[in-house]
């Protein structure tokens, strides 16, 4: 059972790193949602698992928060905003898909050699699966900064607080009332987020982040 429980929580920890290069290969705004919600479910996944090999019933909470939130609630909100925004058009890179799969990939090298180096003596499946969170986090940044529509950059940010909450299940997992309120806390600033876009797009008819620069007299 040792060996397929690990296994199995490294299959589903490698799997989110997996679908982390889905979202940096998508080009359309309704795409990225759909891929969210999947990354959101391999979340869950991963979670219920640990929750499973570590006999923490509490995390099985998380699992349902994270599938609650982050697989109905979150996705359809935002297909709701691109809708009422009418930004059904394809999202524009601050460089081309090419070059960010390769950071991508550099960054996830990185991620391997810096935890499995700096923790040679913690069990093995939660520091291996601290390097895929590590990763998991370091492309929600990439996401962020290579994508000019603010609403892609809020799924990046999302997708970041994603691996925050695989390295702390995959370690010890999270006490119940941090788990609930790290979900409040991602529910109200996503409502925060939501009335900006709008902002946004009623200020400067568009959600591309360029036009604050260009607001602002900043000149690409």
């Amino acid at each position: 059972m040792g060996s397929l429980a690990f296994d199995i929580a490294h299959l589903l920890a490698g799997g989110l790193v997996l679908v982390s290069f889905m979202l940096l290969y998508q080009d359309r705004l309704s795409a990225l949602v759909n891929v969210f919600a999947l990354h959101a479910l391999v979340l869950a996944l991963s979670v219920a698992w640990q929750a499973f090999v570590q006999d923490a019933p509490h995390l099985y909470v998380t699992a349902l928060i994270a599938v609650a939130f982050k697989v109905l609630v979150v996705p359809l909100a935002l297909h709701r905003i691109i809708r009422q925004l009418g930004i059904h058009r394809e999202i524009e890179t601050v460089v081309g898909i090419g070059p960010t799969m390769l950071a991508g990939m550099g960054l996830v090298a990185l991620s391997m050699a810096v935890i499995l180096k700096i923790t040679p003596e913690a069990d093995p499946l939660a520091r291996e699966d601290l390097a895929f969170a590590l990763a998991v986090l370091l492309l929600g940044l990439l996401l962020m900064v290579t994508r000019r529509n603010a609403v892609s950059q809020v799924i990046g940010f999302m997708s970041l607080e994603n691996g925050l909450i695989l390295a702390a299940t995959g370690a010890l997992g999270m006490p119940l009332v941090v788990e609930i309120s790290v979900a409040f806390s991602i529910l109200i600033a996503f409502i925060v987020i939501g009335v900006f876009l709008f902002r946004i797009r009623e200020r400067f008819d568009t959600v591309d982040t360029s036009a604050l620069d260009a607001f602002r007299g900043e000149r690409q």
